[in-house]
């Protein structure tokens, strides 16, 4: 039986959990208060309506999120790569109407799903071209560019009945190292840091937005302790007049996990300021985590959070005060649930993504089919980057090669080279560091010399170096953006029309 301070400590709680069906421990706390629940991959299957119906049958005012931002980054379509325009594209094409309805799409797709809270858009201002975790899922590195197409995206979700909640406050595109893996720390000059990495935040507290999330960053300025835990940084919020909900990013990130705790940095990151604890994905640990992990982490946070109240360095009031932004949330949305939207029969993702594809370097001749070498990155727990789902669109049934540039000694790679020159079609290299990883940009190198006829596709920051090759700049790892550039290489677009020679 919950007691009275679990009750409360349940009311600003926010799980992940194992399976495609809720767990009898998940439902007995939703129905003894808990907050609600986050979706990951592994919970996505043709049941997830039903799923959804079942935690809100358990707890009518669940708040169920997802971390849905189109472009690199989906869960819904985690299996076959999203369907939907991502961030950088979007900034890229700077329409901030196209920006609005991909905004109303991520929600009417989060909502046929009976969730409630689009865990985006992400304001960071990626400035640092080597960021691992952020790149071509912010709108771009300029702030007022970022700030009007966050501004697009929260109407475009918010207008549809769901919950916006921007992130990674205070801006976590400055950043070298990944918070999944470590803490980083950003020592950039403090006066630009709030002129460029603030400014999106001010524009989504201006234009309303439901939820915030914390970055798992450091900023010596403002204290040693991450942002997720920091009164002063979390304060700046309030600050600025904003009264909604703000969400810790998952607290089982190594960040947090690894220095102080589930259960210390729960206390602690609620009496900084924060109202809804991300608790995460449970299969973050990889290999180590147990059959039972989801529940682990759960108790663990929430006994952190008991324990504080109990010896009082948490105060009651703080936790209730939390609790009462959530349920002032989960009742706002609740209240429009049954409401109708406007049908977004007009929303067109291909098209967005082909007005914004380019090329760089001499246009290629049209193909007539594609053999890819796949020598993309490795996948990171935030974003999917090495899915096969791309190589997949692109290749369609043509050869697909995976190369793990960074291990593969030179001779391998040669090989790889020759044999898919000799192979039918075009050879596309497919890349997504081209500026920053001196190993793809060396492929694409030996590439030329070997098969001058082949092509880059590039899915990742837009190259500022010119590459040897023509290369596609797609600006995301989705099947969508695959597709379209797949259809450019057919010669299905009109180079002159829909892409840009810069040669």
């Amino acid at each position: 039986m919950t007691d009275e301070l679990e009750r409360l400590a349940n009311g600003v709680l926010w799980p992940g959990f194992f399976g495609t069906e809720a767990p009898e421990w998940l439902r007995d706390e939703l129905r003894d208060g808990l907050a609600g629940v986050v979706y990951f991959g592994q919970n996505v299957g043709e049941g997830l309506p039903a799923l959804s119906a079942a935690i809100l049958d358990a707890n009518p005012d669940a708040l169920i999120g997802i971390d849905e931002e189109g472009g690199s980054v989906t869960r819904l379509e985690s299996a076959t790569g999203s369907t939907v325009p991502g961030a950088a594209q979007l900034g890229l094409l700077d329409d901030l109407v196209a920006t609005e309805k991909t905004g109303a799409e991520l929600a009417r797709r989060v909502r046929a799903v009976g969730a409630n809270v689009v865990l985006g858009p992400v304001a960071d201002v990626n400035t640092a071209p080597r960021n691992p975790v952020i790149g071509v899922r912010a709108f771009g590195d300029d702030e007022a560019l970022v700030s009007r197409h966050v501004v697009a995206t929260i109407d475009g979700i918010q207008d549809a009945a769901v919950a916006a909640c921007v992130k990674h406050f205070p801006g976590h595109g400055d950043t070298h190292m990944d918070s999944h893996h470590s803490l980083p720390e950003i020592t950039l000059d403090i006066e630009e840091f709030e002129r460029v990495h603030l400014e999106p935040f001010r524009a989504a507290v201006d234009a309303g937005v439901d939820a915030v999330m914390t970055a798992h960053i450091v900023v010596p300025a403002w204290g040693a302790q991450p942002a997720t835990l920091n009164p002063r940084v979390l304060g700046m919020l309030r600050d600025w007049g904003y009264d909604g909900v703000i969400i810790t990013d998952a607290l089982d990130m190594a960040a947090i996990r690894e220095t102080v705790g589930l259960g210390g940095g729960a206390a602690l990151a609620l009496a900084a300021g924060a109202d809804l604890l991300c608790i995460g994905n449970p299969t973050n640990p990889g290999d180590a985590a147990l059959p039972d992990q989801d529940e682990q982490d759960f108790h663990a946070a929430r006994d952190g959070i008991v324990a504080a109240l109990r010896d009082g360095s948490l105060p009651r009031e703080r936790v209730e005060e939390a609790a009462r932004r959530v349920a002032a949330l989960a009742a706002k949305l609740r209240a429009v649930a049954d409401s109708d939207q406007e049908p977004t029969d007009d929303f067109d993702a291909a098209d967005i993504v082909r007005r914004m594809v380019t090329v760089s370097g001499e246009a290629p001749e049209a193909a007539t089919e594609l053999a890819v070498i796949d020598a993309r990155r490795r996948s990171t727990l935030a974003v999917d980057s090495a899915g096969a789902y791309v190589a997949k669109a692109l290749a369609e049934d043509g050869l697909r090669v995976r190369l793990d540039v960074a291990s593969a000694p030179m001779s391998e790679q040669d090989c790889v080279l020759d044999e898919v020159a000799a192979a039918a079609g075009t050879t596309v290299l497919l890349i997504d560091r081209p500026d920053t990883d001196a190993a793809q940009r060396a492929l694409v190198e030996r590439a030329a010399v070997r098969d001058p006829g082949a092509v880059v596709v590039n899915v990742g920051l837009p190259t500022t170096t010119p590459l040897p090759l023509p290369t596609v700049e797609v600006a995301a790892a989705s099947r969508l953006g695959a597709q379209v550039a797949r259809e450019a290489l057919l010669g299905g677009l009109s180079v002159s029309q829909r892409m840009t020679s810069a040669g």
